[in-house]
């Protein structure tokens, strides 16, 4: 296991201070805030700490009220809703500063056979064959160095790996509103379902957004022509997955207006079987002159 990703473990490992109480801290990223994924993450982990094993996450539903600072612990607030027969209900709220920045809700199911269908998995390239994030990273000269360094870090401790040029690699003319990244932790985890489950959640928020930069030919923060941030985020996990192997991230854009935009996304093993689906709205705004 590498060190990023043993120090992203302990991050996500968060203190109970009381019951239905922790407490969680934060990591440097790529902007001057907390990381979208890394508050959902710890949000969804203090959930499930209040829930039976047998009871896997399968949704989520998010709201992020305020940006997050770093520097300040974040203290997370467990109201266990509803314990049902097979469906398990909790509502976190995420403070900082006596404020609330974060609100989750998420729903727990004990397993259950059932109906059994799927989309299937479109096309991708073999995940082995396509660049490293340092690989595509540092061969961008257009990016400052600190930026590319901010980039590095807040992703050292996942092996993410773009099918194409991502936004702010080729820009400045609009593209198809579709994106798609491998990406796998970069070291073995534990046989815990919900660590995969809050492992995925974090890598979500990483590039959901992109596709409606590419249909814009906007390349982002990296290159100062879009500002912006998650507003809410919804994810599915419909089948069993490991974040320690392969997994296709395959996101468009159905929509921007008003000063947002929406992707949805799905989550497939190497395999092809569909995992998660994702759904996040976003500000992206356009730098007034």
């Amino acid at each position: 296991m590498s060190q990023a990703l043993q120090e992203l473990l302990d991050l996500l490992d968060l203190e109970q201070i009381e019951e239905n109480i922790f407490r969680g801290h934060s990591r440097p990223a790529v902007v001057p805030r907390v990381f979208g994924g890394q508050v959902a993450a710890q949000a969804l982990v203090a959930a499930g700490r209040t829930v039976p094993e047998d009871r896997p996450a399968h949704s989520l539903h998010a709201y992020f009220l305020r940006p997050g600072d770093p520097g300040a612990p974040i203290v997370y607030t467990v109201d266990r809703i509803r314990d049902g027969r097979s469906f398990t209900t909790r509502r976190v709220v995420a403070v900082q500063h006596g404020k609330p920045i974060f609100h989750l809700s998420a729903s727990f199911q004990t397993y259950e056979e059932g109906l059994d269908h799927q989309e299937p998995m479109p096309p991708s390239p073999d995940p082995d064959a396509l660049p490293t994030s340092q690989e595509r990273l540092r061969g961008y000269a257009h990016l400052a160095p600190e930026v590319v360094d901010r980039f590095l870090e807040a992703r050292a401790a996942v092996d993410l790996r773009y099918v194409d040029e991502p936004p702010y690699g080729r820009f400045g003319e609009p593209r198809e509103p579709h994106s798609q990244v491998w990406f796998r932790t970069n070291g073995k985890l534990a046989d815990d379902p919900l660590l995969h489950v809050v492992l995925a959640t974090y890598v979500s928020d990483m590039t959901l957004l992109d596709s409606v930069l590419l249909a814009h030919g906007r390349g982002g923060w990296a290159v100062g022509d879009v500002v912006g941030a998650s507003l809410d985020h919804a994810m599915w996990f419909h089948r069993p997955f490991r974040a320690d192997e392969w997994l296709l991230y395959d996101q468009q854009s159905p929509s921007a207006h008003g000063g947002r935009g929406l992707g949805q996304a799905r989550i497939y093993t190497q395999d092809g079987r569909l995992a998660v689906s994702v759904i996040q709205e976003g500000v992206v705004r356009v730098p007034r002159g």
